[in-house]
């Protein structure tokens, strides 16, 4: 499969189409926007985990925009709030697809849980449930969880709670879910399907304002965020047209050169 680099993060050059059909088998699917791309430069576990994904696709059309600038074509946004609902209705009649929503509030989660199965006409998310804040950091908690999701008859696991948190929790627990087959970081998407959060107009988002609509919605939690993240990934990114930038977790015996 096709990959494109930004920065040092491959990302696999792939339609929904084309993933939903290769996700039949089973997968764990990373969704980078810029925010995680900031974060893979700083964070070297989270680098490694990330390129144990199977599927890390483009989730921001800020990166398609930026990969055009890099003489680099991205075939699709592929965001996890876009993902998970194809996802489901891909799936709404196969009958071994069974979900299990990890993250967000216990009202939202539930709500989220009702209208996907009242949206797909059965119950395809089996179980949810909402971990409690710093959970990552409780090993006992996380064995509660593990034990949730093995009785449970789940065949995906869906979570959302925030990176780094949602794909290190996978990389390190994702052997122990014998059930399991098909891992999504989904994000914020556990609000959007419960009616907690509203989605940008799609139109912001085509173009890539979909930062802007999010940030206004949510100025005191982002505005750090974008406002930190932005200037030094330009600058990176400029470095990277130059063929001057360096991966900062560059492995000479893999043979990395960026």
């Amino acid at each position: 499969m096709r990959q494109v680099k930004v920065l040092n993060v491959a990302i696999n050059n792939i339609t929904m189409a084309e993933l939903l059909e290769n996700l039949q088998e089973s997968g764990v699917v990373f969704t980078p926007n810029v925010n995680h791309i900031m974060q893979l430069q700083k964070n070297q576990d989270f680098y490694h985990v990330y390129k144990e994904a199977d599927y890390v696709v483009c989730d921001s059309k800020i990166l398609m925009y930026v990969a055009r600038f890099l003489n680099i074509r991205v075939k699709e946004k592929i965001s996890g709030s876009d993902l998970f609902p194809a996802f489901y209705n891909r799936y709404k009649h196969d009958e071994s697809i069974k979900i299990f929503l990890l993250g967000s509030e216990a009202k939202v989660v539930k709500a989220a849980q009702q209208k996907i199965n009242a949206k797909v006409g059965r119950d395809i998310v089996v179980a949810t449930h909402s971990p409690s804040f710093g959970f990552e950091n409780n090993e006992r908690e996380c064995q509660e969880i593990v034990n949730l999701i093995n009785s449970s008859e789940a065949t995906v696991l869906a979570i959302g709670v925030g990176a780094p948190k949602q794909e290190m929790w996978i990389a390190k627990y994702r052997k122990q879910l014998k059930k399991i087959r098909i891992f999504l970081a989904i994000g914020a998407t556990i609000n959007f399907e419960a009616g907690n959060c509203k989605r940008s107009p799609k139109w912001m988002s085509e173009v890539g304002l979909e930062w802007l609509y999010r940030l206004l919605s949510e100025p005191r939690r982002l505005w750090k965020r974008y406002l930190f993240d932005a200037i030094p990934f330009l600058f990176l990114i400029i470095q990277q047209k130059l063929q001057l930038y360096k991966n900062p977790f560059h492995d000479m015996s893999k043979g990395e050169n960026n």
